[in-house]
């Protein structure tokens, strides 16, 4: 009969391995279903859920004498049968020094670069977590994740993201964007930063808005827009589909101011749009334009509102008034 003891051993060293292949930056399709049907066995799942509560209590030992004085006794032991070399090429012996060095200490040393996610201007990037979640970066957004037995957290340092979380009661998802807190169970949203205002679209499901700790939070419906500044936090009715349209590709205009409409396609931009003249910007604009393409937003903006284009020397399209 086999030992229990071992089979838990066994899952242990599988989950550190797995946490390891998925901590890359990019994870393919196929490695993601064999985790997950490797993950379906409930000893593995709770192998994998312990790996995760280690790792994320690892930040307080990073810098530790005492993890990097086992990390070197570790590295320098002597293995048998002149496989030293071996182990310290294999990934396997990577992840097997890294989990001797928690049994010794209860915690990971991981970097926390293995956990930040980041676009340049004009990219997007759809991530899959290893819960089942998924999280769609836009232009120029930065996140870190945050995985652990007790909670799912996605720390927003810039730009925007649509959540879909998979259900888990256990451990809700907080979305945090500077002193704002975005809780779920199971739903999709999308989070805007700029600085400390954070903007908050529902598309389905329910989330908790929580401008500061200890504030009492503010339950949003789906079809919602909460705005959070440093002052207050207001809700508002919204067209989830248009405020979401980015994920697919395009931005949607419906009476928007033209300086507003300007800085939302700039976010695609390395040479952005620039409006001259005092009131040009609060002229509406409508219509659907592609994320990215600079010259059919200024071509369409220029002839139904009579505008003159010019390039100028830096690379900007500058958009003007006709002169009579």
């Amino acid at each position: 009969m086999a030992n229990p003891n071992t089979r838990v051993a066994a899952a242990d060293t599988e989950a550190a391995e797995w946490h390891s292949r998925l901590g890359v930056r990019s994870v393919s399709t196929q490695t993601l279903e064999e985790f997950f049907a490797w993950r379906s066995k409930p000893a593995n799942a709770e192998a994998y859920r312990r790996v995760e509560k280690v790792w994320a209590a690892s930040g307080r030992l990073s810098g530790d004498p005492q993890m990097h004085d086992v990390l070197t006794e570790i590295m320098d032991r002597k293995p048998a049968s002149g496989m030293r070399e071996r182990i310290r090429g294999s990934l396997y012996g990577v992840v097997s020094v890294l989990a001797a060095a928690a049994l010794a200490l209860g915690a990971w040393a991981w970097m926390d670069s293995r956990s930040v996610y980041s676009t340049g201007v004009g990219e997007q990037r759809l991530l899959q977590l290893t819960d089942g979640s998924t999280v769609r970066l836009d232009t120029a957004t930065r996140v870190r994740v945050q995985m652990s037995g007790e909670e799912r957290r996605i720390i927003l340092e810039e730009g925007q993201a649509l959540f879909t979380v998979a259900h888990d009661r256990a451990r809700p998802f907080i979305v945090s964007a500077g002193s704002t807190d975005v809780t779920a169970v199971g739903t999709v949203f999308d989070v805007r930063r700029s600085d400390d205002d954070v903007r908050v679209t529902l598309v389905s499901g329910a989330v908790d808005v929580v401008r500061r700790a200890g504030a009492p939070p503010a339950r949003m419906s789906p079809g919602q827009q909460a705005r959070v500044s440093a002052q207050r936090v207001t809700t508002r009715a919204v067209d989830a589909r248009t405020e979401t349209s980015w994920t697919v590709g395009r931005l949607v205009f419906e009476d928007t101011p033209l300086r507003t409409a300007v800085d939302e396609v700039n976010r695609y931009l390395d040479d952005p749009i620039v409006l001259e003249g005092g009131d040009l910007g609060e002229v509406p604009v409508n219509g659907v334009f592609r994320t990215g393409d600079r010259d059919a937003f200024a071509s369409a903006t220029s002839e139904g509102l009579d505008l003159a284009m010019r390039d100028r020397s830096d690379g900007a399209l500058i958009l003007s008034r006709r002169t009579k």
